[in-house]
């Protein structure tokens, strides 16, 4: 099993700031649901109250001010004290905001004036670049740090993108995040939402990066809602996107929450980026309690760019001329082993400058060989690929890059490429901070644009998915400018977005690889296009309200002549 630590803090009074209600409350219920139900071994807590830190060489104050704050990052995470395949998980609950396109992290004495704020406010990078030195693989931040009371100083944060770290921010930067006084809650809505949603047993649980986003963002705007609080939805900046299937959980996770990660792991391979390859077959090796024979076999061939590159991945010996399996049998053993993942990583970290290359042709094509079934053929589905990828100038009239849009869907990754669209398209139109478009936005949304991103739909789909070919089915079952509920329904159903009487929810779309299994026209979806699934239930037609973005793109692909 892998190790998994955690800092909580939570601030309620502020020197500077608005006083929150809940904040504290919030970090001390996530240490307990760490420690006391999900087995974290060590959770160090910092709120205005909260007891003396003595497992850290000298005692430190844990009361959430910049300079205990700042002095524990700096002394604790030094040096390495987790290994490859553990977690470092911070939660923070207080106030945050934006300066100078930084995202801060207000501690309890912070001020918030524009020339205190650098003296006094905690950097966002500063916390995940001491965080990363820690030895785990993984590190994953919830941030309910946009608390709202009667100032505007919590909006904002939330655009900056952290390297090689899982954040989930309790809002987006245009939205504050609620408390809630509900006898029945008395928590940030993220919160209650956030453990709610960790403690869900059996096929709804959520052990993945994936699931658990996804839950948040609805379940955190149902609670909204319901007790009258503004719009507030979670979102997350993920790096690399291939972690969204990272298995947090590992005793809730599944066989295909296994076998994706698996996949995401040959195609890291693939591509050459042995360090999250590395990591990703170590978390498959975790979740399948050391008893993988592929994860273990990956391990091994990992552990020596040298021979993997000139064998293709039969390793024998590591750089210091002795065999390594001995340290991934044992890992068969003991998945967790921290003498054999600490091994391993010492020989991966002195061998990360080499380069990898192709010695000859039959080199190469021995390295296709042995590496496996499995990457032979995606390295084939590479290959073919990067001349499908020469068909498709990547054009745009407001200097987006398509490449990862490109890249999703070359792959199969059609959620990933469906959220990918919507970031996109949001950025064409300028709306990043509000997270949605108008029939405004989709009326003059650029035609290059629109084109590109339904040429790479259309071309790696092989004809299946794209606005142009939902456009044609639409106007086929009789559908016009103007809203017809039967019509919209009729669309629904040919498309696969409706069951029964009901219109599926986003998680509920189909998102296998294969487009067999598809109905022609189902993506992308209609979230991309229009906002959330919970603001169209506050129509009393949600059809019509789902309408209004996609019949309006539908139009406007139209006009585009696509």
């Amino acid at each position: 099993m892998a190790k998994n630590w955690a800092i909580c803090v939570g601030i309620n009074n502020y020197d500077n700031m608005p006083t929150l209600q809940y904040a504290q409350k919030d970090a001390e219920l996530m240490r307990d649901y760490f420690l006391h139900e999900a087995g974290f071994e060590k959770v160090y807590l910092f709120t205005d109250n909260s007891p003396p830190i003595n497992d850290a060489g000298k005692p430190f104050n844990s009361q959430a001010t910049y300079g205990a704050l700042k002095r524990f990052l700096r002394i604790r995470f030094n040096k390495e004290f987790l290994s490859p395949g553990d977690n470092f998980w911070f939660f923070y609950s207080g106030h945050g905001m934006r300066f100078n396109d930084r995202d801060y992290l207000m501690p309890a004495d912070a001020d918030p004036h524009p020339d205190g704020v650098e003296d006094t406010a905690i950097p966002l990078y500063l916390v995940t670049e001491r965080l990363r030195r820690c030895g785990a693989d993984n590190v994953i931040l919830f941030l309910d740090a946009c608390r709202s009371q009667e100032s505007s100083k919590g909006l904002g944060i939330g655009e900056e993108k952290q390297k090689g770290v899982i954040t989930i921010f309790s809002c987006s930067p245009n939205e504050k995040s609620y408390e809630i006084e509900d006898e029945r809650i008395k928590q940030g809505a993220f919160t209650y939402a956030l453990l709610e949603s960790l403690r869900i047993q059996g096929e709804g649980n959520c052990a993945t990066v994936e699931r658990l986003y996804n839950r948040l963002r609805h379940r955190v705007a149902d609670l909204n809602r319901q007790f009258r609080k503004p719009r507030q939805t979670p979102y997350a900046i993920v790096e690399p996107a291939t972690k969204y299937h990272l298995i947090l959980l590992e005793k809730q996770a599944n066989l295909s929450d296994i076998v994706t990660l698996k996949n995401d792991a040959y195609r890291a391979e693939v591509e050459k980026n042995l360090e999250l390859a590395r990591q990703l077959w170590v978390r498959v090796n975790m979740a399948a309690s050391g008893s993988d024979m592929e994860a273990i076999d990956a391990i091994s061939r990992l552990s020596n760019p040298i021979n993997y590159s000139k064998s293709g991945g039969e390793q024998t010996l590591n750089f210091q001329g002795k065999k390594s399996p001995l340290w991934t049998r044992i890992l068969a053993v003991s998945p967790a082993n921290e003498k054999a993942l600490k091994a391993l990583r010492r020989i991966w970290q002195k061998q990360d400058n080499i380069k990898l290359g192709r010695t000859s042709e039959n080199s190469s094509e021995q390295e296709t060989k042995s590496t496996g079934d499995k990457a032979a053929n995606l390295s084939s589905k590479e290959t073919d690929e990067n001349s499908k990828n020469d068909e498709i100038e990547l054009l745009s009239d407001k200097n987006v890059d398509y490449t990862k849009l490109r890249d999703f869907l070359a792959h199969g990754e059609w959620k990933v490429a469906d959220m990918e669209t919507a970031r996109c398209m949001l950025k064409v139109a300028g709306r990043q901070k509000q997270g949605s478009l108008d029939v405004e936005d989709i009326d003059n949304f650029p035609c290059t644009d629109l084109r590109t991103i339904d040429q790479l739909w259309v071309k790696y789909s092989d004809g299946k998915f794209g606005f142009s070919v939902q456009k044609k089915i639409y106007q086929s079952v009789g559908g016009t400018k103007e809203y017809n509920r039967e019509v919209w329904e009729k669309f629904g159903e040919q498309v696969g977005w409706r069951k029964g009487d009901e219109w599926l929810s986003y998680d509920e779309l189909n998102w296998t690889r294969d487009t067999l299994s598809h109905y022609t026209a189902h993506l992308p979806s209609y979230e991309v296009i229009v906002e959330e699934m919970e603001t169209r239930r506050l129509f009393g037609d949600p059809a019509s309200a789902l309408f209004g973005g996609c019949g309006s793109i539908f139009f406007r692909a139209e006009t585009c002549r696509l």
